[in-house]
């Protein structure tokens, strides 16, 4: 696979595993609050917003807490100020690592995260060390067995996605921010579901781990993910199914 999602991938076949319900809701407010007070609570007017709405409502998400972090990010109801950070650094196999974190504690966030970067033999770099190694591409993941590949590519594509590639159970399509959100509606309307559709970072190219240093590079993006002022984890990380199974049975 070309410069791909990979660690986005391997986080969606965790997900069914770990089910963080109730950390994932705090990372979905505030997210929908900081999007509401950046671009206005009118989600046809603020796509940022209106993609956060989409994933939690696809968690599953009660309707009164997305309303809730709503009103707290225009103001009508009082909430934490929270203020957007990035952190970026290697991995124990030097793999590229970048952290998007909402905190209303920069020094508090900034000490824990570094102490999971040196927990796992990973380490912090200065900004913009690992952050031009990705872009912000919309990824939408459809299961395999939802439609026949050349038809999800034809419809895809003529919405305006970029590409459409294939990875063990689910196909993964591309496409810029701004074209996200037709090309969802696109894929829908069809009548293919889709497994997950978010906006993230992903990397232009991939780094292939094995042994210890996949081992490790798993174990400290599953911490930095599992903080809790975390919002997203980016990696260029590229490690085979194989070994996956390997590493879960030892």
């Amino acid at each position: 696979m070309s410069g791909h999602s990979k660690w986005s991938t391997i986080k969606h076949k965790k997900a069914a595993k770990d089910a963080k319900r109730g950390k994932l809701f705090t990372k979905l407010i505030k997210e929908i609050t900081i999007a509401a007070r950046l671009g206005g609570g009118d989600i046809n007017a603020n796509p940022r917003l209106r993609t956060a709405v989409l994933v939690a409502r696809q968690n599953s998400m009660p309707n009164d807490n997305i309303d809730r972090a709503i009103k707290k990010g225009t103001g009508e109801l009082e909430g934490v100020n929270y203020e957007e950070v990035n952190y970026e650094g290697y991995g124990p196999g030097g793999a590229a690592v970048l952290v998007m974190a909402m905190t209303d504690n920069r020094n508090r966030t900034v000490s824990e995260i570094r102490r999971v970067f040196t927990k796992y033999g990973g380490a912090m770099g200065e900004n913009g060390c690992v952050a031009w190694m990705f872009q912000k591409k919309g990824v939408i993941a459809v299961d395999k067995g939802a439609v026949d590949e050349d038809r999800l590519m034809e419809i895809a594509l003529e919405a305006g996605a970029d590409d459409v590639t294939s990875d063990d159970g689910s196909y993964q399509v591309t496409v810029a921010p701004d074209a996200f959100h037709a090309v969802r509606e696109a894929i829908e309307k069809a009548g293919v579901a889709t497994a997950s559709a978010a906006i993230n970072m992903v990397p232009q190219n991939t780094l292939s781990l094995t042994g210890d240093s996949a081992d490790r590079t798993l174990k400290l993006l599953d911490e930095l993910e599992d903080h809790d002022d975390v919002q997203e984890v980016a990696s260029n990380i590229d490690i085979s199914q194989e070994e996956l199974e390997r590493l879960s049975a030892a």
